[in-house]
């Protein structure tokens, strides 16, 4: 097992260049334009009305449901909402990998960089998944290979789509493996996912994920499990890269702070549907809608004067095997009214680039 003082360690690591927010900015703006050269489509992914069943003995749960979104060129997108909201299956669904049975993906598109994956065959979804689609799993103790080296495992996609011969092959493993921190990358290339700790094992699986220089980013919750301090490392180390290369992310979290601080713009999930979006400054200064309050205010904060309790959202979410035909968060909402009880509210525009669905928020609303 690596200590935390080798992960920490800058003598043996490659140093990760720091940037300033302008330094990012810039770098971002150039890579973007570079990654957008020769485009199909106005988006890089186009999620249109995209719903994900599973059927089960009990009943049909309906994890994600007529979900809309769009990830831009170079852009980073967060997804935020509780635990159990649609998340993790919206990116499974996005790559193909949802189980089939029991999960199925009933409607909707998914346009990525003009092409619908929905459309293809398992074998030209599995050439685009890897290559051109990259996906950061959530815990990459389950995730990687017991078995097998993190050589082997980082090699797989490079000679699967790059076709590189060995030696060219061995030295862009070295490389990735440099790039996102590893140190003596040349040494590591036969040690097994056992023999790094927590941190060093997401850094292998983002290596995995950067293998083939992706236009495209799946990041499940990359920093579950781990200490403030890699949290911290390991989300530079994905923003710096972003930058780099113009690769687009598509970060799921349910830590706000983390949105807040990597993210162009943020959708806020529940109970399957997206109820919230907007850029980070509009979502975060004038949210619309109750269930992003209650996620705002769950944030411990320095200024805090609430007391020493942190807020919570009263209740829990609806079961998705026979979700509410009126509005999804209205049992657990303060402001809930007879027309919350009646009817789901239409996610509609509130300023420009911010939309919410909410009965109370509307214009004609009682909420001010």
């Amino acid at each position: 097992m690596v200590s935390s003082e080798e992960e920490l360690s800058a003598g043996d690591a490659p140093t990760i260049v720091e940037l300033s927010s302008d330094d990012v900015l810039r770098a971002r703006a150039d890579a973007v334009t570079k990654a957008g050269v020769g485009r199909k489509a106005d988006h890089l992914l186009e999620v249109r009305g995209l719903s994900t069943h599973f059927f089960t003995p009990d009943g049909v749960v309906q994890a994600v449901d007529d979900v809309n979104f769009d990830v831009g060129y170079g852009e980073t997108l967060g997804l935020v909402g509780e635990s159990g909201c649609g998340k993790s299956v919206t990116a499974l669904s996005i790559a193909r990998l949802v189980a089939d049975p029991p999960g199925k993906i009933v409607a909707g598109s998914i346009l990525f960089d003009g092409i619908d994956v929905l459309k293809l065959s398992a074998e030209d979804m599995r050439k685009l998944r890897g290559k051109e689609i990259g996906f950061i799993f959530q815990d990459p103790l389950t995730s990687l290979n017991p078995t097998l080296t993190i050589g082997y495992q980082i090699g797989e996609s490079i000679r699967e789509h790059l076709g590189l011969p060995q030696k060219a092959a061995k030295d862009r493993i070295i490389e990735l493996l440099a790039k996102v921190g590893i140190p003596r990358p040349a040494d590591r290339l036969n040690d097994y996912p056992h023999q790094f700790s927590g941190g060093m094992r997401q850094r292998v699986m983002i290596a995995i994920a950067l293998s083939c220089d992706p236009k495209l980013i799946l990041a499940d919750e990359p920093t579950t499990a781990l200490d403030v301090t890699i949290q911290a490392q390991i989300l530079e180390l994905i923003q710096v890269l972003s930058s780099e290369f113009g690769t687009a992310v598509l970060l799921i979290t349910h830590d706000l702070g983390i949105a807040a601080g990597m993210c162009d713009r943020v959708n806020v999930m529940y109970a399957g549907r997206i109820v919230e979006t907007g850029t980070v400054d509009t979502l975060f200064e004038n949210p619309r809608m109750p269930y992003a309050w209650g996620l705002l205010d769950s944030l411990p904060r320095i200024d805090d004067v609430r007391g020493d309790r942190l807020r919570t959202i009263e209740g829990l979410p609806p079961l998705l095997i026979n979700p509410p035909h009126a509005c999804r968060f209205g049992p657990r909402c303060a402001y809930i009214r007879d027309k919350c009880r009646e009817s789901e509210p239409e996610l509609t525009q509130r300023e420009a680039g911010h939309m919410a669905r909410c009965w109370a928020t509307e214009p004609e609303g009682w909420i001010e």
